[in-house]
């Protein structure tokens, strides 16, 4: 067997970073009041984390370059027909990849929206003055009433697909996704995973804070 690191570090990071904002926000959420405080707070780092990943799936581990796993339907009904190769078992599958690519596009719709909304009692996105009532009522219905539910239900497929790819073929997902490493039958290019790439890592994290922070100062 080979081992190779699939998941860098930041990829990692960016992976559970997220469910845990995603959790903050449902908890803040449904309690409201003062809460809301930190509603912001963790759809400000969701926002930071999104903008990461995007830079990083152009810059970051081989693995975790949008360029590496996004493909054609060709491939993906290939991989479905059972023909897919060893290299669609190192990262992301084609499956897997319209997951991710989903995941990421309606939680950046559901972050933008909440910087338009306004409940119209106590709290409004720093954003929501600036554009027009009509706007806004929009986004604060597609925040509240409809981006919430796309993003459970896809958090929910998630989860089940991974249920089903360590009962039905025995590959556990979540191990590589903690540890970075997988043993895989042949060998492949690892990614990248040093003090070098998380310096990197540091940098444009630094850089999409600011963004979002600048963001916020502006607008307040």
């Amino acid at each position: 067997m080979n081992k190779v690191r699939v998941w860098d570090l930041p990829t990692r990071v960016f992976h559970w970073g997220p469910v845990l904002c995603f959790a903050g926000l449902v908890a803040t959420g449904q309690l409201g009041g003062e809460a809301m405080v930190w509603l912001f707070r963790f759809g400000y780092t969701a926002l930071t984390l999104l903008l990461f990943r995007l830079v990083w799936g152009v810059s970051g581990g081989v693995w975790s370059r949008f360029s590496t796993f996004v493909t054609g339907p060709s491939h993906i009904l290939r991989y479905l027909r059972g023909e897919g190769g060893a290299r669609d078992s190192v990262g992301h599958n084609p499956l897997g990849a319209l997951s991710v690519l989903a995941l990421l596009a309606f939680a950046l719709l559901q972050v933008a929206a909440g910087l338009f909304r306004d409940d119209e009692i106590a709290t409004a996105g720093p954003l929501a003055k600036m554009v027009s009532g009509s706007l806004v009522s929009f986004a604060t219905f597609y925040h509240t009433k409809v981006g919430k539910i796309i993003l459970i239900l896809l958090v929910v497929l998630h989860v089940a697909a991974i249920v089903f790819y360590h009962v039905k073929r025995e590959e556990n997902l979540v191990r590589p996704m903690l540890s970075g490493d997988k043993d895989l039958a042949e060998p492949f290019a690892s990614s990248r995973d040093d003090a070098g790439s998380r310096a990197k890592t540091l940098l444009i994290f630094g850089i999409c804070a600011g963004c979002v922070a600048a963001l916020v100062q502006w607008v307040a």
